[in-house]
């Protein structure tokens, strides 16, 4: 089958891509923002607001009971597709922010000493640098970079010099604007070997590559539901049980805990005591869903197709005269992000807009790697299952529109 007649099926799928955008059919090159939602999530997330109101780990009555059998179904399911050891070890979270941040401030409590060092790299998006920074000022602790080189790949030479002595690394599998896919096992293995705890931020990562955290042995790992497919809102923060069971509360509440009295409060087991309150049910669920969409569908089969589709974006797009694509890393995920010296990436994002093309521009939450390529920002254009060789050349034609208007 054809990666056109694949692409088409599953277009079919998605019912965002049925309407015109100012007059023209949407083309949606969007993706890595946050991902277009299926029929089948769409539905089942109305089947629970329409049949199974209720609320989880609470309440005796038949729709509660029902319901937690079902929200607990997926912390299995994304057990599974990330390959952990325990269902124990899957955190349901609000996304990738809320998991780094968890993980931020819980280290911080039981784990960082005054003076110790973490690292970050330069292709971090904002979540994944923020965090770190507000603990390291209040910890008074130590925040150093790992660079990258000229094409975008992680610099390991310079890894390897700032690993002996530090405490943590936090780094991206896939970066969001290079479309960089980092060798998260050797990363792993190489902080291992100095004793360096590991968290990958796998925003990007769930949708173009298989997450294994056994296999790349990494101490925790986040990522945010909405971009595979799922409903904003839902994410997952993955930890190792014996990091976990060392972790305080982050939050205080409902089902955090195991018995309140006036004299103190003993909290419940991993994961529960990470998730107060009412939780991000329908969420939940709908990420379920999504993940059923992923397997049935056989999702991962197609990041070959979608590779292929954005070597034929990178040859159209270097046709155009001024156009500058930042990075050229050895493994390359489905997005590209480009500008112009003499254009503003805004003024063309808004013009490929009126020809109907989603398209990110701006510092796509990445103002310091934006400044390690000397720019203030960029368009960036990002492929999914359902994007074929036409929607590049229509998103190339509407390039060389707006760059003729606008010189």
């Amino acid at each position: 089958m054809g990666r056109d007649k694949v692409a088409n099926d599953l277009r079919e799928q998605f019912p965002a891509l049925e309407q015109k955008v100012n007059g023209y059919n949407l083309i949606y090159l969007d993706s890595a923002a946050t991902s277009l939602k299926p029929y089948s999530v769409i539905q089942r997330m109305q089947h629970y607001y329409q049949f199974e109101t209720a609320n989880v780990h609470r309440g005796a009555h038949y729709l509660a009971d029902r319901l937690t059998v079902a929200f607990e179904e997926v912390r299995e399911q994304v057990r599974n597709f990330i390959n952990a050891k325990e269902t124990r070890e899957i955190v349901f979270v609000r996304g990738t922010t809320e998991g780094v941040n968890l993980a931020a401030n819980c280290l911080a409590d039981f784990y960082f000493r005054e003076g110790d060092t973490l690292l970050v790299t330069e292709m971090e998006h904002h979540s994944n640098i923020v965090p770190w920074q507000m603990i390291a000022q209040k910890k008074s602790l130590k925040l150093e970079v790992v660079k990258i080189t000229e094409q975008g790949d992680l610099d390991l030479k310079d890894l390897q010099n700032k690993l002996p002595g530090s405490r943590l690394l936090a780094f991206s599998g896939c970066s969001n604007v290079l479309g960089t896919i980092t060798e998260v096992g050797k990363i792993c293995q190489m902080a291992k070997s100095h004793g360096v705890l590991t968290l990958v931020d796998a925003a990007q990562s769930v949708c173009h590559d298989i997450i294994d955290v056994q296999k790349w042995n990494c101490d925790f790992l986040v990522f945010s539901g909405h971009k595979i497919f799922a409903p904003m809102g839902i994410g997952i923060l993955y930890g190792k049980c014996e990091l976990l069971n060392q972790f305080p509360p982050y939050q205080g509440g409902g089902s955090m805990i195991s018995e309140v009295c006036w004299t103190g409060t003993t909290f419940n087991e991993i994961p529960y005591r990470f998730e107060a309150g009412t939780p991000n049910v329908d969420g939940v669920i709908g990420l379920g869903s999504a993940l059923k969409f992923i397997k049935d569908w056989k999702i991962h089969e197609t990041h070959e197709d979608q590779y292929k589709l954005l070597n034929f974006a990178k040859g159209q797009l270097r046709n155009i005269e001024g156009l500058r694509i930042l990075g050229n890393p050895t493994r390359h995920a489905g997005l590209l992000s480009f500008n112009f010296v003499d254009v503003h990436h805004s003024d063309v994002a808004q013009l490929v807009d009126q020809k109907g093309i989603a398209v990110r521009s701006g510092h796509l939450c990445a103002q310091p790697l934006m400044s390690r390529f000397g720019i203030t920002g960029a368009i960036r254009a990002s492929l999914s299952v359902f994007n074929d060789e036409k929607d590049i050349e229509e998103l190339v034609a509407a390039i060389k529109m707006a760059r003729e208007m606008l010189k």
